[in-house]
């Protein structure tokens, strides 16, 4: 493909963007690739790049895009919002409407707080938690990634593994000493930690998928929210990614699990800028203007925002029981040629998938169940792999450490063309490897 005009706006946006780029995944150095796309449009399951280039999108937004781009429902809802204005600062009847549906779906929810991203909600859920336990130490699992505030960095998942490293420079000591970390998957270290030691909190995905999609056991979960509750350690799932993602639920409906507090993104503002915390009225009465966990933002509830989460959640509440069914009969059919393509071409690799989640391991090992596993994938192969399927016209996430997404719009012939790209990159790669 040309990407002529992609080129020469990275190289102008690196003059004034560290990096050229304002999330660090975005800027394509781990796939080896002189710059990344530059995207003008989006509509359904098609993004166009600014050199005119169409492309299957398979990140869909890393995951909000659900319904597909530019679904119509949400589209018409924000032009409205939009003409209306954009922001006041001042209360709107849509934010209590949208709250009423988020409640209504997430089984651990009695109120919730709109936040303007994943990170602040994470952020703010950890406050509170501190806040209602009297304690400052948290708990976190290795690779798991909560967004960017500094205590939830340490040993984090995302774009610092994309980057080949797991914590960030400028967090304090004292941070660092405040948040302690195991390998998910650990219950036996879990159980030492929180019975030995006053923890606030344990913040965790609940699938993981940031450092590539790791299945749950269910029973692990229940002996998690079994020594929460024995130890009056607040539990927390960040359902940033699987809120209204996994089930209208979100995972803790799919597993049947109910934590103290839970955290969603950019999924309830229909891909706009948007995030939330909720849980418990006992402890979701301690946020301010209540209580004094202090918890602000000038775009929190930003209308149009709401407007659009509003049309998507609304729409997924109306046609639950058709959306998710299909989502996962999509996603297991790609999944499963998948795997007869890694056995036709002897590839080294393994696939984890759930719902409308996977992800594609390049490792020897059969089952990739943690960190510790994911880092064994080879990540150049999973280079060639991605800039095969990118010049075939298939977008995935351009790093090894992500989940890919299926949505709506995602028809039979977008799988087939994926399908076909997967087996001419996976030939490829057999081919090299028998040269080497």
């Amino acid at each position: 493909m040309n990407n002529t005009n992609s080129i020469e706006i990275f190289k102008k946006a690196k003059k004034y963007i560290p990096g050229g780029v304002n999330s660090p995944v975005r800027a394509f150095q781990s796939v080896k690739r002189e710059a990344p796309i530059f995207i003008k449009k989006a509509l359904g399951s098609k993004l166009w790049d600014e050199d005119g280039n169409e492309y299957i999108d398979f990140i869909c937004s890393w995951g909000p895009m659900i319904l597909g781009h530019n679904f119509e429902n949400v589209i018409q809802g924000v032009r409205e919002a939009i003409e209306l204005g954009s922001s006041y600062g001042l209360p709107t009847k849509l934010e209590a409407e949208l709250a009423e549906l988020i409640v209504k779906c997430c089984p651990s929810m009695d109120k919730v707080r709109l936040t303007t991203s994943g990170t602040e909600a994470t952020m703010s859920a950890v406050r509170l938690a501190r806040a209602y336990t009297n304690r400052n130490k948290i708990l976190k699992f290795q690779g798991c990634y909560h967004g960017h505030s500094d205590s939830l960095l340490v040993k984090s998942g995302s774009g610092l593994l994309t980057e080949g490293y797991q914590d960030s420079n400028g967090i304090t000591e004292g941070v660092l000493k405040d948040t302690l970390t195991i390998p998910f998957g650990d219950i036996k270290n879990l159980k030492e930690i929180l019975r030995t030691r006053e923890i606030a909190c344990l913040i965790m995905e609940v699938i993981p998928a940031n450092m590539g999609v790791i299945k749950t056991n269910v029973e692990f979960l229940k002996e998690i929210r079994e020594i929460c509750n024995s130890t009056g350690t607040i539990l927390i799932f960040d359902e940033v990614i699987t809120g209204f993602r996994i089930s209208l639920g979100g995972a803790q409906e799919y597993f049947g699990v109910i934590p103290d507090i839970t955290t969603i993104g950019k999924i309830i503002g229909g891909g706009y800028p948007v995030g939330a915390f909720g849980g418990k009225s006992e402890i979701m009465e301690l946020v301010a203007p209540v209580g004094r966990v202090y918890h602000a933002g000038t775009l929190s509830g930003n209308p149009i925002s709401v407007r659009a989460g509003f049309e998507t959640i609304n729409y997924l509440y109306k046609n639950k029981n058709l959306i998710y069914k299909e989502l996962e009969i999509k996603t297991n059919y790609i999944t499963e040629e998948i795997k007869k393509l890694i056995k036709k071409y002897e590839i080294s690799a393994c696939v984890n998938s759930i719902g409308s989640l996977f992800t594609i391991f390049f490792t020897e090992k059969k089952l990739v169940e943690n960190l510790e596993d994911a880092l064994t994938s080879n990540i150049d192969i999973y280079a060639e792999y991605f800039n095969i399927m990118l010049d075939e016209g298939i977008v995935i996430p351009p790093s090894q450490f992500e989940a890919n997404f299926i949505s709506l719009a995602h028809k039979d012939e977008d799988i087939f063309k994926y399908l076909k790209a997967a087996e001419k990159a996976f030939k490829f790669i057999s081919k090299k490897k028998g040269k080497d």
